[in-house]
């Protein structure tokens, strides 16, 4: 069988370096949305990059197409592409960003997992980590948003998704999962670890005083993806150093 991660760094990435599970998986992993199969090499695994844009049927079908006519299957699905309204063009309006964020995380998320899925019902297999946020489960903090930001409005819908799924294809041998990172050191909050006053608020926010590191994240998605988790299923997992337990 194969394994298959879709979406940007740092999820695939990480996770070939800091991964310590074992599974009957034997091919590399391919990444789509970004080139990063030489970072995968670099980390000591093997890798091919398919470039795609996960807003676009066309992209997410020829992905998940491409990827079986190379390795011969899908067995896990990692949705980790994502954006923020913090980088769309300055030139938008609130309608337009809307609109990014959505076809993004929500409709990307949905449609990688459709084509996948169709694959997966031919082998009564397959796991599915989506790449939600503790935004999806709860609120901002209030100075954070205004109410009409789409980031977690998306990830609550990918949050509901993951459920959903998981039901509809557990007795088709497909698992659906979700994680919830809190902040964490990645390319989408830099641009508020920028500014050292809101740094510190974020850190005070999590219990444990600090934020995420990639490799945190990364090995709860390999821990769901593999056959470790085989009776985890529908579970929207909070890795979030205590943020949504208060």
């Amino acid at each position: 069988m194969s394994s298959e991660f879709f979406g940007c760094r740092p999820l695939p990435v990480e996770a070939l370096k800091h991964g310590g599970f074992r599974s009957r998986w034997n091919a590399g992993p391919v990444i789509g949305d970004c080139d990063q199969d030489g970072a995968v090499v670099a980390a000591g695994g093997d890798a091919i990059a398919l470039a795609g844009d996960v807003s676009k049927r066309e992209d997410c079908e020829r992905m998940i197409t491409d990827t079986i006519s190379k390795l011969g299957g899908i067995e896990v699905l990692v949705n980790s592409a994502g954006v923020t309204p913090r980088y769309a063009p300055k030139e938008w309006d609130f309608e337009k960003t809307w609109d990014w964020v959505v076809s993004v995380n929500l409709k990307g998320t949905m449609m990688m997992s459709r084509f996948a899925v169709d694959h997966m019902k031919t082998q009564n297999s397959g796991s599915i980590v989506n790449l939600a946020s503790i935004i999806g489960l709860v609120g901002y903090a209030q100075g954070i948003s205004d109410g009409f930001n789409p980031y977690p409005h998306t990830k609550g819908g990918v949050v509901q998704m993951t459920r959903d799924m998981s039901v509809a294809l557990a007795k088709q041998g497909i698992r659906v999962n979700s994680l919830c990172p809190g902040f964490t050191y990645t390319p989408l909050v830099s641009t508020l670890v920028e500014d050292a006053d809101m740094h510190e608020r974020l850190k005070s926010l999590h219990p444990m005083g600090r934020l995420g590191e990639p490799k945190e994240i990364a090995n709860a998605a390999l821990f769901l993806a593999s056959d470790e988790a085989s009776f985890i299923t529908g579970v929207n997992l909070p890795v979030d150093g205590g943020y949504t337990a208060q």
